[in-house]
């Protein structure tokens, strides 16, 4: 059985299946051993590793009765239809965006003023971070898709706070995806809403330079997650998981990847979920220099990067979000178009959308929903569509003028 522990957990007999980190971290060659020397005990104690994955069948189990497991490290199966969340939404789409535009603007707030304490040298307050954990969660508890959604939408000043709570309720989306217990949920939501803290070191200049960086700057930004990993290790209490999604959100599969060029197994299951979430996140939404892509668009061509994801977590990833996320906009069987608006919770392909022009006549219509699960075979989806080559104004507000 893979456990996922600390190193403060870590005792001799135990079986280390894979250490949680950078070649960098530590000194072995690598994983795959059982724990039979006290120097190398003292060695892995003293390391810079976010924690490690032991084998129980292998070696020494924790002591405690009832310790939390894991799921499988960074390769997990794909997960099973069992394994998606199944409590019905206790509110509709309506009811929970008005409680999600509130629960948002709490959340920028309490994140600005996080970081802005931060960075005057205080610790992080663990019990803050877990009660807007917290909130979030109970939102996407009364429904998965309402504050996904409006936290896509972001102002150029708030973008670096917003991009924090939007990654946090996509790591949490992902971990219930993924069938992962309630304490690894939280922990994926407390790694969301921390993954990005090292940029508090990034001069606020190059964060928010209205053009695109220039090579010198962008090499800047590239420190950010060992700038984080340095913040969050001054507070003991943050896990080390938390760390480990900081420092290795931007690695990739194939090796490209930065700070430490990890490769594979190499990068945690947490530190993949991260690199899905916080991509997704900053491709979709607008910027200064550039335009978010549509969300549909974002899955499309996520998908086609090779080398990038691990397939299985951005599979996961997207039976969280939709293949036509809240917010698409698509060109129906008929000819017209429409803006996605909520997700069927078992088909993918056919969720409500609201429907508002005609491509035939190049008019609008007016506006209705329809349920595509429940038309199926006489209506469907057969394109996604670019916004931006229709120049419709405000389409984010079709799909968030639903009944409350």
């Amino acid at each position: 059985m893979l456990k996922l522990i600390s190193l403060q957990q870590l005792q001799m007999g135990m079986y280390i299946h894979q250490f949680c980190g950078s070649w960098l971290d530590h000194s072995f060659w690598k994983a795959g051993f059982v724990l039979n020397s006290r120097e190398d005990l003292r060695r892995l104690q003293r390391s810079n590793l976010s924690g490690l994955w032991i084998d129980s069948a292998k070696g020494r189990d924790l002591p405690e009765p009832g310790e939390r497991q894991a799921t499988p490290p960074p390769a997990p199966e794909p997960p099973s239809p069992a394994a998606a969340p199944t409590t019905a939404p206790r509110a509709s789409m309506g009811e929970e965006l008005q409680r999600a535009i509130k629960v948002c603007a709490h959340s920028r707030q309490a994140v600005m003023d996080m970081f802005q304490e931060v960075r005057m040298g205080q610790v992080i307050q663990v019990q803050q971070v877990n009660e807007l954990v917290g909130m979030i969660t109970d939102s996407l508890l009364r429904h998965p898709h309402a504050l996904i959604s409006l936290a896509r939408l972001k102002r150029a000043d708030d973008y670096t706070y917003m991009h924090s709570v939007a990654v946090c309720a996509l790591m949490l989306a992902t971990a219930r995806q993924l069938g992962l217990s309630e304490h690894f949920v939280r922990l994926a939501g407390v790694a969301g809403l921390l993954h990005d803290v090292g940029k508090l070191t990034i001069p606020d200049a190059i964060l928010n330079k209205p053009q695109k960086l220039s090579d010198s700057e962008f090499e800047q930004v590239k420190l950010h997650p060992e700038a984080g990993g340095s913040i969050l290790r001054q507070n003991g209490a943050v896990d080390a998981l938390v760390l480990d999604v900081c420092l290795h959100h931007h690695e990739k599969a194939d090796g490209s990847g930065y700070p430490h060029r990890l490769k594979g197994e190499q990068i945690s299951l947490f530190a993949q979920m991260g690199a899905v979430c916080d991509v997704y996140d900053a491709v979709t939404s607008n910027r200064p220099y550039n335009r978010g892509w549509d969300p549909a668009e974002a899955i499309q061509r996520m998908s086609t990067w090779t080398g990038h994801f691990d397939q299985r977590v951005f599979q996961a990833f997207v039976k969280s979000v939709g293949i036509y996320p809240v917010g698409s906009l698509v060109r129906l069987e008929s000819g017209r178009l429409a803006v996605v608006l909520e997700q069927h919770p078992d088909a993918l392909l056919t969720p409500k959308v609201k429907v508002f022009f005609s491509t035939r006549s190049n008019l609008p219509l007016e506006q209705s929903v329809v349920d595509l699960a429940k038309v199926k075979g006489r209506e469907r989806i057969i394109a996604r569509e670019a916004p931006g080559d229709w120049d419709f104004k405000e389409l984010d507000r079709l799909w968030q003028d639903v009944p409350a």
